[in-house]
């Protein structure tokens, strides 16, 4: 009886092991991205949710009161929280979700490995990686479009806005304050737009026209993460 119990568990300690390697695999793509989750994140995430999975399925089994279904759930919640905190908002930018959706479901990959459903959990990890690498590759269809935000300060007199419009290839900014001087008014400009400007070209701007005060790029947004 008692042996029969140690291989039970050692069989329950190899799924809990499969999850943990499904997990790494998932990671390697992320680590070798230099994102926030890599290796170690995505193994332990996987094992301990196998692990949770098992003790909800075989834990209680001797009160009767066990409920995997509530267990399941309470891992489903808990990944969510832990990522959450991978996600990251900067400067309108927002980072991570990608990943953070990586964590999620490799729990489920991991709840999958714990609960025996081992071909479900290996076609999973296969079918995570693939997304994660292929949609990375450089081809014109799977690319994400990038803009740009410039943040331009100039002296606005008479058609200068019509003419940073112009430089920039924009109808519009996507948002202008006015400020009034002494004898000028002057105003900050934000625009974003999917042309690449060098920063010799930014340079030149600023030395040619002498009504730019200032043009600072802000940040690079990509919503591929």
């Amino acid at each position: 009886m008692v042996k029969m119990e140690i291989k039970t568990e050692l069989l329950y300690l190899l799924r809990v092991l499969l999850a943990a390697g499904l997990g790494f695999v998932v990671g390697i793509e992320r680590k070798m991205r230099y994102k926030e989750a890599g290796m170690r994140t995505h193994a332990i995430v996987a094992a301990g949710a196998a692990l949770l999975t098992l003790i909800s399925k075989y834990g209680f089994t001797d009160s009767g009161t066990g409920d995997g279904a509530r267990v399941a759930a309470q891992i489903v919640t808990g990944i969510g929280f832990l990522g959450a905190g991978v996600i990251m908002y900067r400067r309108d930018s927002l980072r991570g979700i990608t990943t953070a959706a990586g964590i999620w479901t490799t729990a489920g990959v991991g709840m999958a490995a714990g609960a025996g459903l081992y071909i479900l959990a290996a076609g999973t990890t296969v079918l995570v990686v693939f997304i994660q690498y292929v949609l990375h590759l450089r081809i014109k269809f799977f690319k994400t479009k990038v803009f740009y935000l410039y943040r331009i300060k100039f002296k606005s007199a008479d058609g200068e806005n019509d003419k940073i419009k112009s430089f920039f290839g924009v109808r519009q900014f996507s948002r202008i304050n006015y400020f009034s001087g002494e004898n000028e008014i002057s105003a900050t400009a934000e625009i974003s737009t999917n042309r690449t400007f060098s920063d010799d070209e930014i340079k030149n701007l600023v030395s040619e026209n002498p009504f730019i005060t200032s043009i600072e790029r802000i940040y690079q947004l990509d919503a591929g993460d």
